[in-house]
């Protein structure tokens, strides 16, 4: 059994230019809304011709990405396999890039602040559910790829290690970077 974590394609929207701290929950809104706006490079798509059945999030970027592998028919697309929701602040008028702003607050989550986001005990949980569904998809279908998140992506390879899983500690946190898990019996 083989299941593959790939990150999507690099999106339409562009994460730049500077923002106010009150903006940054609109951005993010806008960034989950937008598709890609780049092809698969080609061992991304090598490697996504050896795998039986794709699943995805529901975002779209996520979507588009598993079709530009070469998937027509996604077995599953759903909320479990989203990115980590990134905590913000509802009001402020504290401005700097968007770039410092996502490193501030993903760093911020680290510490336990998760306002208007997601915990990350809520989301290594929420990783737990994903990698329960890709191992019994993987016991159906022998071999699945999830086009999915950078974070999320890597904390279900962490749940995938723990469960005798074998593949990289991180799958990759490129656009189209991946890692590929296969099942070590004991």
């Amino acid at each position: 059994m083989e299941i593959t974590l790939i990150r999507h394609g690099k999106p339409r929207f562009e994460l730049k230019g500077k923002a106010k701290a009150r903006e940054i929950g609109e951005i993010i809104s806008r960034y989950d809304l937008s598709g890609i706006a780049d092809e698969p490079p080609e061992h991304a798509k090598l490697r996504a011709s050896a795998c039986h059945v794709a699943v995805c999030s529901d975002f779209i970027r996520s979507l588009e990405s598993a079709k530009a592998l070469g998937f027509s028919d996604i077995l599953l697309s759903d909320p479990v396999f989203r990115e980590i929701a990134t905590p913000h602040f509802k009001q402020g008028a504290l401005t700097m890039s968007v770039d410092a702003w996502g490193v501030l607050l993903r760093c911020l989550s680290v510490i336990g602040f998760s306002r208007n986001g997601e915990s990350l005990l809520m989301a290594k949980r929420r990783a737990q559910v994903a990698a329960s569904t890709l191992i019994d998809m993987a016991h159906e279908h022998q071999s699945v790829l999830l086009a999915g998140h950078g974070f999320v992506n890597y904390f279900i390879a962490q749940a995938l290690l723990a469960r005798n899983w074998v593949g990289p500690a991180k799958p990759g946190g490129g656009y189209w970077e991946y890692g590929v898990y296969r099942y070590r019996a004991t």
